[in-house]
């Protein structure tokens, strides 16, 4: 199982991010820019994509508009994985996706090609990126991360 390598009982150490290390900070934007394109495409083919610690989806909300009325709209959101949220005892709205929704994987070589980047690089970068949000986790610091 792919996402049990982001539940960390010690801290992350700098040997296990080489990537992270050899690519500029500006690199590593490209990279995630690329994924945020590659999601993007798939929400609008109503496909989630699940990367590891949780599937980014556009799900089926209620937003209340005025007076007690209330208009279904369809969010994208970033939801993280059950196992993760119980393994670091995290609070979070149950939110489901719909059966009818397909989940799939990123495309590292889709990615790449479009980033010019190795494919190697942009899985590498990514799993590391996400090994770093998982260590943040472990020792309960604030993330951020901005997707457009």
């Amino acid at each position: 199982e792919k996402m049990q390598k982001y539940l960390l009982y010690s801290a992350v150490e700098p040997e296990e991010l080489p990537t992270l290390r050899e690519l500029s900070t500006m690199e590593i934007c490209k990279v995630w820019s690329g994924m945020s394109r590659y999601i993007y495409r798939h929400f609008l083919q109503k496909t989630a994509v699940e990367i590891g610690v949780g599937t980014f989806a556009v799900v089926p909300v209620h937003a209340s508009v005025e007076k007690g009325k209330v208009l279904p709209v369809e969010r994208p959101m970033f939801i993280l994985s059950k196992p993760l949220k119980m393994f670091y005892n995290l609070e979070s709205d149950e939110i489901k996706i719909p059966d009818e929704i397909p989940v799939v994987q990123p495309d590292f070589e889709e990615i790449a090609a479009e980033t010019h980047f190795r494919h190697e690089i942009v899985e590498q970068c990514v799993q590391e990126t996400l090994l770093c949000f998982a260590g943040a986790l472990r020792d309960n610091k604030e993330v951020e991360f901005s997707f457009r």
